[in-house]
């Protein structure tokens, strides 16, 4: 068992979320993907908008699924513990550069904690974020992983100019964003 308490490689997590596309689509034309969860969610709650008047249950396995990664996350970070994560130098020299304290590891107590959280800035910070990831979510009709793993495994165009436009805001957001960013949640 302790194999499941180290960090799967590469090699064998990426082919195993591989197989989940073809999984799916033999368990009824399923698709992979999260970001229609929410959805189901408010389908489920009863919500009388018409968007989300919908037979809720068909998509029952989303919700299941969904569930599960929660609940996984939980019992690896409560029960596994978080494993030791060694950041490269240079990766640690950048985020030195960008304002943050020597050594503050793969999650940083500024950023990532409830007192960043419950200041101003770190509240607006995640509100801002959280909308422009639902509403990016919902324009481009799916999530990184929908389009990514699902769409382009099947050749699709609108999937694959999605995946390039995820790609390019990340790289925009981590070199010009992102600095400024933390330079004004300090």
């Amino acid at each position: 068992m302790e194999w499941l308490i180290q960090t799967w490689p590469w090699y064998v997590a990426g082919p195993v979320i591989g197989l989940m596309v073809p999984l799916l689509l033999l368990l009824g034309n399923r698709r992979f993907g999260i970001s229609s969860s929410l959805r189901h969610i408010c389908a489920a709650m009863g919500s009388r908008l018409p968007f989300f008047r919908y037979d809720w249950r068909a998509e029952g396995w989303n919700l299941a699924f969904v569930l599960g990664i929660a609940l996984g996350g939980f019992m690896a970070g409560v029960w596994l513990g978080l494993p030791e994560v060694n950041l490269n130098p240079k990766t640690q020299a950048a985020l030195e550069g960008l304002g943050l304290p020597p050594d503050s590891g793969f999650l940083p107590q500024e950023l990532f904690s409830w007192s960043a959280v419950l200041r101003p800035e770190g509240f607006l910070f995640l509100l801002i974020g959280g909308f422009l990831i639902g509403f990016g979510a919902r324009w481009a009709a799916g999530c990184t992983s929908g389009h990514a793993i699902t769409g382009l495994s099947a050749l699709q165009w609108p999937s694959l100019v999605a995946t390039v436009g995820f790609f390019l805001g990340g790289l925009v957001s981590a070199r010009w964003l992102l600095p400024w960013l933390l330079a004004w949640l300090r």
